[in-house]
């Protein structure tokens, strides 16, 4: 059964820099698509990027666009989300996501009923 695990959330100041991780296991996911989804206390779940199965093409909404670099390593059957410039509102709890009925973001790739495998989540705060 395919299981993903999220690691590398921590407290950050304001411009500092994250990396985190999605681990998968039971199951490889060279052929789904991922993403990444954050959800602030008292808010809904939002997007915030999307990797291709081949990992060559990728989709981010506006607010972390050139901040936020998702990557995926196939071979390690890991998705990152490398995340720059980090500013008070990028604070949540950062969740990863696979399709596995697809390997492409598709037009709709925002919306969390899109994925079907998910993580636990995993907490950053940006806080000076």
């Amino acid at each position: 059964q395919l299981q993903l695990a999220e690691s590398g959330g921590d407290l950050a100041q304001p411009g500092g820099s994250l990396r985190l991780s999605c681990e998968a296991s039971g199951q490889t996911i060279n052929e789904y698509a991922a993403a990444w989804f954050r959800q602030a206390p008292g808010k809904e779940r939002e997007a915030v990027s999307c990797i291709f199965s081949n990992g060559r093409s990728t989709k981010d909404v506006d607010s972390v666009n050139g901040r936020f670099t998702i990557s995926r390593d196939n071979a390690k059957n890991i998705v990152y989300l490398q995340m720059d410039s980090l500013k008070p509102e990028d604070t949540g709890v950062y969740f990863c996501a696979v399709d596995s009925h697809g390997s492409w973001c598709g037009a709709k790739w925002y919306r969390p009923m899109e994925y079907d495998i998910w993580g636990q989540g995993t907490q950053v705060t940006v806080s000076s």
